[in-house]
């Protein structure tokens, strides 16, 4: 069982190596805003969820992907311990 931490490190690493053109050098942490900065696009959220879909072996529903759920890690931990991640 990952606690919080983890899983926010999991996140941050793969937005660190899968973005790091997008993020020119931006320090991000748990909090950073990501969509509604501009530091993340629709595009990259889709493939975020694919990430988060394959890593965690579950399927985030559409309507639970939304910019608001994928705007910090802390709100895409949240997101994965409503949908069951533990």
């Amino acid at each position: 069982m990952a606690d919080d931490q983890q899983l926010a490190r999991t996140i941050l690493d793969h937005l660190a190596r899968e973005y790091a053109d997008a993020l020119q050098g931006t320090p991000i942490d748990a909090d950073t805003p990501l969509i509604s900065s501009g530091l993340i696009d629709s595009l990259s959220m889709v493939s975020l969820k694919v990430f988060l879909d394959q890593t965690y072996r579950l399927r985030i529903p559409d309507a639970e992907a939304s910019a608001e759920a994928f705007d910090s890690v802390t709100a895409i931990v949240q997101l994965l311990r409503r949908l069951g991640v533990r």
